[in-house]
């Protein structure tokens, strides 16, 4: 096995330059008839016509012309000095019409030159662009829109200068199909999704954040179409990739996931976008590599555990610059660093997907940078037919343009380890809450101001979130005290019917100790740790706490308060994320070194 792995070429990284010698001389018709030698005089040369077959239409009248023209030349000598055999021709020209060219002339002449420079550029330029946009049209595959599930979350309102944010879904295909077999590595047929994050660009266009999902996060996954038309069954608990594997087919099933994601986060995914290997490794190559770091040296079998042996070095300790099938092979190195685990795969893709940004703004966006990042992206995208153009494709990637490199950030989506997978925690509602509403991981407001916060926007009510129905949760045999924790009144009433008509038995009913919590809390005693994971997933944003008491006791916020018509002032609502999701955050100006992995003997 070797580290460099066929399937990595750029050969066409210049494409564009196949049709157009950019500065080559411009070649005179008239001097290419002559021979390539110092002007020695009048040396009459056959033309074209003279050497035609006789008898063919206009032959001989098209020589005559030709040695009238000869003779006139040569009876005005080139001028000595730059320019002279142009002179000549000028002069000819002069002579023929019966009057030497005065300086009028020659200005009138320049015009005309310059005009028909500038049209002849014009026309290359439109040509060219339109060439282009073919190009880039044919390149593009897209993906039915009639797997998109019918029950969608609402479109978000736009704030008060009418932008409204983006949330564009990025999968990571690990299809074997064509030439994907020789960078994968693996023998299995269909696709799975090897990365999915849903990035979501702010209203203001100032800040954006990428979300991570743990691809063996035990999710729900709504019905889904297959290849024949059927539509599957849904599902409560599932792994999460499995939904891109919908139907076994080679090419993957993006509206499936897109399902799925709607689903875990009430936000409505407007774009998805599809990268399989050989895309992502000619991506990487067409903008010379991106800077990455390793916190020790990696090895063959790291690269595929069943090696018999250590193998030959693939990656050395520390920075360095990848592209083509080394940076494929980076993004989707687990083994040998860490603890080995999908979260620390998911730190270095987000630490690779930093880097990339970076190294794009910081080129600038012009055409040596673009163009080839365009013809790699475009023939190995699939994208929802509403942005199946290299106009709406541009449009979005210059969306991100005048977004600060600090505040591009990647997180993972609030997890917690259940048995050999992982699940969601209620503090990720709390971040699909946040993104609905317009906080920042910060708690900036990223609406414009003036703007009615989306939390009083008809069409996303923060009471939807999460997706998860209620109705799941069952509480048969699990007791629980509720207690009021805000200045609101009345907030337990719907707290404790919530409880009821998913069977849990309610205790208590009262006053907390304290009413300034901002978020709602679900304390537990021994052993109770699973029985208080079932209430906090009934109450979206709900933190758990340990407590040596016994008894689980739910304090409503001011969170819960807000969600459910609470009187509590927006002013004083707060962000509702955790410092935990802040803190884990990774900006895109983050040094390539930092965070890197998970785990014990992670980075």
């Amino acid at each position: 096995m070797s580290g460099q792995r066929p399937g990595s070429s750029d050969h066409d990284a210049e494409w564009w330059r196949d049709d157009v010698s950019y500065g080559a001389p411009y070649r005179d018709p008239y001097q290419e008839q002559q021979p390539a030698q110092q002007y020695q005089g009048h040396q009459p040369q056959p033309t074209p016509r003279q050497a035609a077959v006789p008898g063919q239409q206009g032959g001989r009248a098209e020589a005559r012309r030709a040695q009238q023209q000869q003779q006139a030349r040569a009876e005005v000598p080139p001028p000595a000095g730059p320019g002279g055999r142009a002179a000549a021709r000028a002069a000819a020209k002069g002579k023929g019409r019966g009057g030497p060219a005065g300086p009028g002339g020659k200005k009138r002449n320049r015009k005309k030159v310059v005009a028909w420079v500038t049209a002849g550029t014009l026309g290359l330029v439109v040509a060219t662009g339109g060439a282009l946009y073919l190009k880039f049209s044919g390149n593009i595959t897209t993906f039915d829109k009639d797997g998109l599930s019918t029950d969608r979350p609402d479109a978000a309102a736009p704030d008060a200068n009418g932008n409204t944010p983006i949330n564009v879904l990025l999968i990571g295909s690990d299809s074997r199909a064509g030439g994907n077999a020789d960078l994968g590595g693996g023998e299995d047929g269909g696709a799975r999704s090897d990365t999915t994050i849903l990035l979501h660009v702010y209203a203001d266009r100032k800040h954006a954040v990428g979300v991570s999902f743990p691809r063996d996060a035990m999710t729900p996954r709504p019905k889904c179409k297959l290849p024949n038309g059927k539509w599957t069954k849904e599902e409560t608990s599932i792994q999460f990739n499995s939904a891109f594997s919908v139907g076994e087919t080679d090419v993957g099933n993006p509206a499936c996931t897109q399902n799925t994601v709607e689903k875990i986060t009430g936000l409505r995914v407007d774009h998805t976008i599809v990268v399989n290997f050989q895309g992502f490794a000619s991506m990487t190559s067409a903008i010379g590599g991106v800077n990455v770091c390793l916190p020790n040296a990696i090895y063959e079998n790291d690269l595929n555990p069943k090696l018999p042996r250590k193998g030959k070095q693939i990656f050395p300790k520390g920075e360095q610059t990848v592209s083509g099938q080394k940076a494929l092979d980076y993004v989707r190195l687990r083994h040998g660093v860490g603890d080995g685990s999908d979260i620390g795969r998911m730190k270095r893709q987000q630490a690779f997907l930093s880097a990339l940004i970076k190294d794009v703004k910081g080129k600038g966006m012009d055409a040596t940078t673009l163009l080839p990042l365009a013809d790699a992206a475009t023939k190995s995208l699939i994208v929802d037919e509403d942005l199946g153009s290299p106009t709406k494709l541009l449009s979005f990637a210059l969306s991100m343009k005048n977004i600060d490199l600090h505040n591009i950030q990647f997180i993972t989506a609030p997890w917690r380890f259940e048995g050999a997978r992982v699940a969601l925690t209620p503090e990720a509602a709390v971040l699909w809450q946040a993104l609905k509403t317009g906080k920042t991981l910060d708690g900036q407001d990223a609406n414009a101001a003036g703007a009615a916060p989306a939390s009083q926007a008809p069409a996303a009510p923060a009471s939807s979130a999460p997706a998860a129905p209620p109705a799941a949760v069952k509480g048969a045999g699990i007791k629980v005290s509720v207690y009021n924790g805000t200045t609101t009144a009345g907030l337990t009433t719907g707290a404790v019917n919530a409880l009821k008509e998913s069977n849990f038995t309610v205790g208590t009913v009262g006053n907390a100790s304290t009413q300034t919590h901002a978020t709602t809390l679900v304390q537990y005693g021994p052993g109770q740790k699973v029985s208080a994971q079932t209430v906090a997933a009934l109450f979206p944003g709900a933190t758990l706490e340990s407590s040596t008491k016994a008894g689980i006791n739910l304090v409503l916020g001011k969170d819960y308060a807000a969600a459910n018509g609470g009187t509590t002032s927006p002013a004083t609502t707060p962000t509702a994320i955790p410092s935990s999701i802040a803190q884990a955050a990774r900006p895109a100006d983050t040094a390539a070194c930092d965070d890197v992995s998970y785990g014990p003997a992670g980075g």
